[in-house]
C-alpha cells in the first residue's frame, strides 16, 4: 500500500529546513539541507504511521439490547 502526503519545507533563519506534514498532526522534522530534510521527514512519516498502527484499538462490535 502506498500513501502520498503533502510535505511543507520552511527555511530556518539560522540555516536548515523545518519540515512538517499537515495531514499528520505533530509530524515534524529538520534537516541542514533540503536532501537531509527530505530524508528525515520520510523517516518521521514512517515512525508516525507505525505508531498509529501500534496504538489503534481494534474495533469491537457490541450487541445492544433492543428496548
Amino acid at each position: 500500500m502506498t500513501f502520498r502526503f503533502q510535505v511543507c519545507f520552511e527555511p530556518e533563519e539560522d540555516g536548515g529546513y523545518h519540515t512538517y506534514v499537515p495531514a499528520l498532526p505533530g509530524c515534524h522534522s529538520y534537516g541542514r539541507t533540503i536532501e537531509e530534510a527530505e530524508h528525515n521527514i520520510k523517516e518521521a512519516i514512517l515512525l508516525y504511521l507505525n505508531g498509529l498502527k501500534n496504538t489503534v484499538c481494534p474495533f469491537r462490535r457490541h450487541k445492544m439490547p433492543l428496548t
